[in-house]
């Protein structure tokens, strides 16, 4: 394993948005990325913060009728105050308008002017205020000159005097880059995103404003001030060159890796490495790694304010209070949402995998070995005697799963770890119910009940440091229970290698860890947790999202109007896994995109699609689809002809695509 110091990102979060469901999952995974490098012995470190810059800022803070300063400071406040409150502790917090930021932004500035990638010219064209970014008649949606990203607001056309940087003249070298370190963009879906797109060509890029004043002035033209993205992708390094601590974490001293959502993907993969390169810290000092996550909707759904389902991670914390809070979310982001695809948040799958993973598997080993402890051995760790193939064949299985475990820490996979640490619980419950310590008991074979309490509790001593990463809260107190000491990270590898021999001492019993959540405290639960009717503003009409008493209740229901069909008749479908090669939308139809799509056949097949309401072409480039391969092909007219269909669901502004996992092969049957 590398000795090298771990440093993880966040992106740093725009002021004028509140902590949500989605800022939240990303800094708890990096948290919890920290907190597992920690136990292997790694220096780690995390960051993450509030971007506080441009045109949005000023004019929300105009609204308001407060001074900028003063509006990003009480906006910032908020993240800042939220995070603990869901166990993440990061290492450092940085505000763009903080100075120290501020300085050495200036620095980067000049360096790249001085290198001469950073020219005075005019720039004409369309700008999202939403994105702070400018967009080209192809990315937008018709009608009415839409950003894809933020429907239903119009972008504006820009002329102004800018700063320009010579993004056109990296293009080349980002693509070397990227052909001999695929890592640096992971999943892989994503990383054909960003060719895709560099490959299309790269144009210059236009780096500073003057027509707000609210950012970073340029050096010795303050008239101008600094692009949002110029100004605010620094702070990964600013925050640790303030502090002298780049030597340290930075590459290729340290490992760099930036947790982004899938949005701003581009940025971070193509803008950011460029500056850096023109700034003069080449190759060496990259990032070592921009892992991008998908999207999530709520109960099947997307987040919208229109249908007020967005979720308040502090407030789902403090009403799972009673079952261990923060450390129930945590867990559930991470073990339900394979890190790097889309995802769904569903609050009665929630309350289902804590009953079966927390309450009824780890926590009932918990619960069933420490009872057997204060019934057999007087409340206290037994020395092992003599061991079977029971625990032979045990000790192996634990010990590969927490070798993989720790592989898929690694590999930035937390669902995998996950699986993995819990088929250790799934496999101690089993090994009681076998070996069976009460059936010893009564034959009064001491030897026998020692030997099997202690594998149990050396086994929930492991567990319990391979938690601490997700659920910091429960692990502690699950090692009170245990008569351990808590989780001190010291330098020293703790991750476990095998089931530890526990040392003798006494146990404490206490409450359940994880207590059931029986029929009316689910319901109750989703009573307060789920959306309800409210009226809206426009008509007056309700506008109703059920709260669910079934997990599938939890999405909208519509009358039944199904016709039933024959196993034969489903046979005759052939549903196949595609992967998008190449997009792009169809002129003269809004909604309409024309993709390539391998199927594992000689040729790839083209499909046309009405997918350009939710998805832009770049979007799609890499992904994995589910085909159905065998559709009579459909002629749009003018030569237009769509062989297959992707299977989707949702309204055409808010398609949901349906998708299989990132190493299905091109071509596989889906049955």
């Amino acid at each position: 394993m590398s000795a090298r110091p771990f440093y993880v990102t966040t992106p740093i979060y725009y002021v004028n948005d509140v902590p949500h469901l989605g800022s939240a999952y990303t800094t708890i995974i990096a948290d919890a990325f920290r907190r597992f490098q920690l136990l292997r012995g790694r220096e780690a470190r995390m960051l993450t913060g509030t971007d506080e810059h441009g045109e949005k800022a000023e004019r929300a803070a105009a609204e308001k009728n407060l001074p900028p300063e003063k509006y990003v400071e009480q906006m910032s406040a908020r993240f800042k105050e939220a995070w603990p409150h869901l166990s993440i502790e990061a290492d450092d917090f940085i505000r763009t308008h903080e100075p120290r930021h501020a300085r050495l932004v200036e620095e980067i500035w000049k360096k790249v002017q001085a290198n001469g990638d950073i020219y005075l010219g005019n720039y004409e064209g369309w700008y999202c205020v939403g994105c702070e970014g400018f967009k080209t008649e192809k990315d937008l949606l018709q009608p009415g000159n839409q950003c894809p990203l933020h429907p239903g607001k119009p972008v504006e056309w820009l002329k102004e005097p800018t700063y320009f940087f010579r993004l056109s003249k990296y293009q080349n070298v980002l693509l070397d880059y990227y052909a001999r370190h695929p890592e640096f963009i992971e999943p892989e879906t994503r990383r054909n995103e960003v060719l895709s797109f560099v490959r299309g060509g790269l144009e210059d890029l236009s780096v500073s404003r003057t027509s707000f004043k609210w950012g970073i002035p340029v050096p010795g033209d303050p008239k101008h001030v600094m692009f949002v993205w110029f100004d605010a992708l620094a702070n990964y390094w600013t925050a640790l060159a303030a502090s002298g601590l780049d030597a340290k974490f930075w590459t290729p001293n340290g490992e760099v890796v930036h947790l982004v959502g899938k949005d701003i993907l581009r940025f971070h993969t193509v803008y950011w490495p460029a500056f850096l390169l023109a700034a003069g810290f080449g190759e060496a000092k990259l990032p070592s790694k921009v892992y991008a996550h998908g999207f999530l909707t709520v109960d099947g759904m997307k987040m919208s304010k229109s249908l007020r389902n967005t979720v308040s991670p502090l407030r789902l914390a403090s009403e799972l209070a009673p079952y261990g809070g923060a450390d129930v979310l945590r867990y559930q982001l991470m073990r339900a949402i394979a890190f790097g695809q889309d995802g769904d948040f569903d609050h009665a799958a929630l309350i289902e995998r804590y009953n079966a993973d927390l309450a009824k598997n780890l926590g009932n080993l918990l619960s069933r070995t420490l009872g057997l402890c204060a019934k057999l051995t007087g409340g206290r760790v037994p020395a092992s005697g003599p061991v079977t193939h029971l625990e032979t064949a045990l000790q192996a299985r634990c010990a590969e799963a927490m070798r993989a475990a720790a592989a898929a820490w690694n590999d930035l996979s937390p669902t995998r770890a996950l699986e993995l640490t819990w088929d250790i619980s799934s496999a101690a419950n089993q090994y009681v119910d076998h070996a069976a310590p009460w059936t010893a008991a009564k034959a009064g074979d001491a030897e026998r009940v020692a030997t099997i309490l202690s594998t149990l509790l050396g086994i929930l001593e492991a567990l319990s440091v391979m938690i601490w990463p997700v659920l910091p809260g429960k692990a502690q107190e699950m090692r009170t229970q245990l008569g351990l000491g808590p989780i001190a990270p010291n330098g020293a590898n703790q991750w476990p290698a095998s089931i530890p021999a526990p040392t003798e001492r006494p146990l404490a019993t206490g409450t359940p860890l994880f207590p059931t959540i029986d029929d009316d405290a689910r319901a109750a639960l989703l009573d307060r947790l789920v959306p309800k009717a409210e009226p809206k503003a426009d008509d007056g009409k309700p506008h109703t999202v059920p709260p669910p008493t079934t997990r599938a209740s939890a999405r909208p229901s519509a009358p039944d109007t199904r016709v039933m069909i024959q196993y034969d008749d489903f046979a005759k479908v052939d549903l196949r896994v595609g992967i998008v090669k190449t997009c792009e939308r169809v002129k003269g139809k809004d909604k309409l995109l024309r993709l390539m799509v391998d199927c594992g056949e000689p040729e790839e097949r083209q499909i046309v699609a009405g997918l350009a309401l939710t998805f832009s072409p770049e979007q799609l480039v890499g992904r994995r689809v589910v085909v159905v391969a065998n559709l009579a092909p459909r002629d749009f007219g003018k030569g237009l002809v769509s062989n297959g269909m992707l299977l989707a669901s949702g309204p055409s502004e808010s398609l949901v695509l349906a998708t299989v996992a990132d190493d299905a092969p091109a071509g596989a049957r889906l049955k």
